[in-house]
């Protein structure tokens, strides 16, 4: 199963980890959850992407597929470090509950200016970082955007594209004030992400990292590379990404990021997309590739579309990218997120591969018995899920149901368990969650992983996202850390079914 060992684990992101920075951080807190995974015997920790989030707040549309989220620096660190005090830091606490992002990106990146003002720019472990080049388009775009305030199809042209003598002027007249805040940023984000992927991976615990199919945009991504995408002369996209009408939207969801320009990324050897999944694979142990569906086919919605409901599929890269991958970097642990509309091609590219896809649970009880979802109908070489960022929490989703629909689906559930020989007893809704739990784990999948949310038996309001709702999303966060209560009963299951 693409070298993912049999196990058990938790979904929660970074930003939902609790603290009094307004957003969960790489401190304290996510040592302490990663001491909380270990109490609960499971080998994986799942998260969302790390990237610094663009618009709306959301972690699929980054300013820089490859980048860290300032907001999950380690403030405290930075004090230990001597670049900021504590009188500095009481101005950085915000209340505990949801994120706050405009009161986020009205503090946070002042503080860190401030603390950028007292680094040594000259330390050798920085300058080397620097010479890299790694992140130069993510410095230079961020630089820009710094100065005009605007998306970089706005930049004045010779920025806009990308000419190499006036890039070179600009970078050097902010090398200090911006285009070295903005690297070390990203300096600091990967020296604390590499602390504590040390300290799970100690705890004999992996780290499942999430890549979005697509990239922003408003990218340096885009900027930096425009003959990877299609676009028209004025760098505008042609035909814009998303799927057509689904379970979770009547008219589709208009996700609007650029599309690949296939033919330009085989002609170089998918040297984009090999880089991309080499960085990826050096932070996390295993990559979770979102919509998988479009490297098979991929829907393309002419550019303007008020929604998704008109589009054509086209034909993305198949086999040749993961060739490609396999012959660069060898066999990375993958899982393919091979949700929504699927057809044989896609089912056919998950198999050639041997990539796992997703089974979630929240979709299998609508009594059909041939429901790919159900736990009889689920193959080894898979994941099972209650649900996912993008679904309702169990509890919610049951809080949903009328009594009939709820007495129905406590009957499909009880069939479910009892076919998997585990005589569960529940009854409430949130019983019922935990049941869901329960059956996830009992199911044939090699890896099992709850959401956070599911374990707690939270409702709706402690959702993550909601597809094709623009507002309001990636906001949960943990008021506080899991108890021993649920540490145990993680436990007793994941031990119970020898995961």
């Amino acid at each position: 199963m693409n070298n993912i060992e049999r196990g058990a684990g938790i979904l929660c992101h970074i930003s939902s980890l609790p603290g009094k920075y307004g957003i969960g951080t790489l401190g304290k807190e996510a040592y302490e959850f990663a001491d909380f995974l270990k109490k609960c015997h499971v080998k994986y920790w799942q998260i969302l992407p790390l990237v610094q989030t663009g618009f709306g707040d959301s972690p699929y549309q980054s300013v820089c597929c490859n980048s860290g989220n300032p907001y999950f620096i380690d403030l405290e660190a930075l004090r230990d470090e001597g670049l900021l005090d504590d009188e500095e830091l009481a101005t950085c606490e915000l209340p505990s509950g949801p994120v706050d992002y405009p009161a986020l990106y009205k503090t946070r990146y002042t503080i860190l200016r401030l603390a950028y003002a007292r680094f040594n720019i000259k330390e050798k472990e920085f300058a080397d970082f620097v010479a890299s080049g790694e992140f130069d388009d993510y410095a230079v775009f961020m630089s820009l955007k710094t100065r005009y305030n605007d998306t970089f199809d706005c930049f004045p042209d010779a920025y806009k594209y990308t000419e190499n003598l006036a890039i070179s002027e600009f970078r050097d007249s902010v090398y200090k004030s911006d285009y070295c805040f903005w690297l070390f940023l990203q300096f600091v984000f990967r020296k604390q992400w590499k602390k504590l992927k040390e300290y799970v991976n100690s705890l004999g615990i992996k780290i499942i990292g999430d890549i979005p199919l697509y990239v922003a945009y408003d990218s340096s991504d885009v900027w930096g590379h425009p003959e990877l995408f299609r676009l028209d002369e004025e760098l505008h996209p042609t035909a814009v990404a998303g799927v057509p009408p689904d379970y979770f939207s009547k008219t589709g969801q208009l996700w609007g990021n650029p599309l690949y320009n296939w033919e330009a990324m085989s002609a170089d050897g998918y040297r984009w997309w090999v880089n991309r999944i080499k960085n990826a694979s050096e932070l996390y142990d295993v990559l979770r590739i979102d919509h998988f569906r479009g490297l098979d086919r991929y829907y393309a919605i002419p550019m303007g579309s008020a929604t998704a409901e008109v589009g054509e599929w086209l034909d993305g890269p198949k086999e040749k990218l993961f060739d490609t991958i396999k012959k660069e970097l060898g066999d990375i642990p993958i899982i393919a997120e091979d949700l929504g509309v699927l057809d044989s091609g896609v089912i056919k590219l998950r198999l050639k591969t041997g990539y796992p896809g997703m089974k979630i649970l929240l979709f299998a009880f609508d009594g059909k018995q041939s429901n790919s979802y159900l736990p009889v109908n689920m193959e080894e070489n898979s994941v099972a899920y209650t649900g996912t960022h993008d679904n309702n929490t169990a509890v919610g989703f049951l809080n949903g149901m009328s009594v009939a629909q709820f007495r129905t689906f406590k009957k499909r559930l009880r069939a479910a368990l009892e076919t998997e020989g585990v005589p569960y007893p529940f009854v409430t809704k949130q019983q019922t969650g935990r049941a869901l739990c329960v059956c996830a784990l009992a199911s044939p999948a090699r890896l099992a992983i709850i959401p956070i949310q599911d374990l707690l038996g939270l409702g709706d309001d402690c959702r993550m996202n909601t597809p094709s709702v623009p507002k309001g999303n990636w906001r949960f966060r943990l008021t506080e850390q899991p108890s021993r209560f649920h540490a145990a009963i993680m436990r007793k299951i994941t031990l119970h079914f020898n995961r």
